[in-house]
């Protein structure tokens, strides 16, 4: 199997079996997607889901998180991971979402990595989820599932971010960045990945090494 049809079989069985799969993070606008998307870093979204609505009601909004002092932002965010440094970029990120961008979410990524605790991962899913943006974030999850299944053999998030990139057509990358999120998440997990119910098993790259090792 060439490395086109590889992609080719996936992303198609994607869009015809998971056609409209978003996000599992809880959002209603793009500052409060931003904060949940800093928030999930090293994190699950179900826990993250716990946070956000006590963190929302008490900062509605970019001003207000600004305004905040690093003690009130770090009750409300304490179960999470790495809260106190969370708590810091999420008050820093605020202050210059206001004073920079007029509390309007850009939608460049260079701009998006200027404010505090937004790195490429986090850039690459808001412009993706807030604006349709044709650009894939790579999580550990986008980059074990990549790997295991043949798209990229690369070993850093820029690599994989780069070999996606160049094999998935513009319109499909913003969803497929949730198609393999979630297949990491739910079937290809890191520890006693799903193999024998994976429904990718029969263009899966790893799975075909191990059926060869087993005859």
């Amino acid at each position: 199997m060439t490395l086109n049809q590889r992609y080719n079989a996936i992303l198609e069985w994607f869009a015809a079996n998971r056609p409209a799969v978003r996000s599992e993070l809880n959002f209603n606008n793009g500052y409060e997607l931003i904060v949940s998307v800093i928030l999930s870093a090293q994190c699950t979204d179900k826990r993250v889901n716990m946070v956000t609505p006590a963190l929302f009601e008490r900062f509605p909004a970019p001003e207000s998180l600004a305004q905040a002092t690093f003690d009130e932002v770090l009750g409300l965010i304490k179960s999470v991971s790495y809260p106190n440094s969370k708590a810091k970029h999420l008050i820093e990120m605020a202050q210059k979402l206001v004073s920079d961008f007029h509390s309007t979410i850009p939608s460049d990524i260079d701009a998006l990595m200027s404010l505090p605790g937004v790195g490429r991962k986090t850039a690459n899913v808001v412009a993706s989820v807030l604006y349709n943006k044709p650009v894939i974030a790579v999580d550990t999850h986008v980059l074990r599932v990549s790997n295991r299944l043949g798209l990229s053999d690369g070993r850093t998030p820029e690599k994989v971010e780069a070999d996606l990139e160049r094999h998935i057509p513009v319109e499909l990358r913003a969803i497929s960045h949730h198609w393999l999120i979630l297949h990491g998440r739910y079937t290809c997990t890191a520890r006693a990945p799903k193999c024998g119910e994976c429904p990718l098993k029969q263009w899966c790259r790893t799975h075909s090494a191990q059926s060869k090792k087993s005859e």
